[in-house]
């Protein structure tokens, strides 16, 4: 059994893998597509993507032929398959797995064009992973702008390929073309690391985007502008990376030998997806929300459900029932940073850096989106 895996090249397993599960996808749902596309791919993927770039409160697919809901109660009582734009388990899982395996792609890239990435090189990711969810935020403006006017600023179906799953690939596709153009600049001696013309690419996508969302903000009715979230969000995160920084430099220094000064980022990343879920959930009627936001994650709505079971409800009633999800965040990082020792560091580098990647992209990732989101009323 050892020979046989000695004798399996990962580049080309994983390859397979790919290859293998687009080809189950394609030929299930032309042989089995009752089951397979309606059952499966269209009612837990495509449906929820179709509803969410069409405004939809839900989408319904019954006998071939797709309609769009904007009442709950219509959703409701619909007979056909139904599907709501969020996340249900299985999908959260299959995302999870997507990215896993999109990490796994890259890690392969990085081996094959043999890039020395070290634990700083966090810091060139950093502005990507804020592009992600801003480019996601593009598209929840374009639907407020189909609600507002009937017209969207970008039409579906070319908006899902800003929306999940399937903007993980885009920005993945955009990610690989930089890196690529990064390392022969490098190479060719244009620069000195190309962790840096890497970065600025990540940072001039993040502007764009964000560009997008102002624009839309001037120039419609639709997108509005609330500075104060935006400003608690990143001040409240911030203070709270500062303590936990303090806190375990003081009491578990263990934890920052390893990552340093770059895990404050993974912190920071995660304390502003807390800050933003309870700002957005429990305080938008406080901070003037334009919409009553609903958790789309199955982690979110847990805490909520275990809060408002356990907490008083005249403590409910003050402070909200989504903010222990700030603390859960903010020591789940911590956790993960105290597994990224010297050890690991100095054996697998690259397999570290991409690792502490995905540990910020699933906390700054969603968190960016969600403060965006609040900040511009879509």
């Amino acid at each position: 059994m050892d020979d046989l895996f000695d004798r399996i090249d990962p580049e080309k397993a994983w390859a397979l893998v790919v290859a293998g599960l687009a080809l189950a996808g394609t030929l299930g749902s032309l042989l089995f597509p009752k089951q397979v596309y309606d059952q499966w791919i269209w009612k837990y993927y495509w449906g929820p993507v179709a509803a969410d770039g069409n405004g939809a409160k839900c989408a319904v697919r019954e006998s071939g032929d797709v309609t769009y809901y904007s009442d709950s109660a219509q959703c409701a009582g619909a007979s056909g398959i139904v599907a709501e734009p969020g996340y249900t388990v299985i999908s959260t899982i299959s995302y999870a797995l997507l990215l896993v395996l999109l990490l796994a792609g890259v890690y392969f890239l990085v081996e094959r064009l043999d890039i020395d990435a070290k634990v700083t090189a966090l810091y060139a990711l950093f502005p990507w992973v804020l592009f992600g969810g801003a480019l996601r935020t593009v598209e929840d403006a374009s639907v407020a702008l189909l609600s507002a006017t009937g017209d969207p600023a970008i039409p579906f179906p070319w908006t899902a390929a800003i929306i999940s799953p399937f903007i993980y690939v885009t920005v993945f596709l955009l990610a690989v073309i930089a890196i690529t153009a990064s390392v022969w600049l490098e190479r060719d001696g244009r620069v000195d690391r190309w962790e840096r013309p890497f970065g600025a690419a990540g940072a001039v996508l993040f502007l764009l985007a964000l560009g997008s969302l102002v624009y839309l903000s001037v120039t419609t009715d639709a997108v509005g502008f609330n500075l104060g979230v935006l400003v608690v969000t990143v001040l409240g995160a911030t203070l709270a990376t500062a303590l936990a920084w303090t806190l375990t430099e003081e009491y578990w220094p263990e934890v920052n030998v390893g990552t340093g000064t770059v895990g404050l980022l993974v912190v920071w990343g995660h304390s502003i997806d807390g800050f933003a879920n309870v700002i957005s959930l429990d305080w938008s009627d406080e901070f003037g929300l334009a919409y009553d936001y609903d958790p789309k994650h199955v982690v979110n709505s847990g805490i909520q459900d275990a809060t408002r079971a356990i907490q008083p409800e005249s403590v409910s009633d003050a402070i909200g029932v989504t903010w222990p999800f700030i603390p859960v965040k903010v020591v789940a990082a911590v956790l993960v940073l105290w597994l990224f020792n010297d050890e690991i560091l100095e054996e697998s580098p690259r397999y570290a850096v991409l690792m502490l990647l995905a540990v910020l992209a699933v906390g700054l990732g969603p968190g960016t989106r969600d403060v965006l989101r609040a900040t511009f009323g879509v």
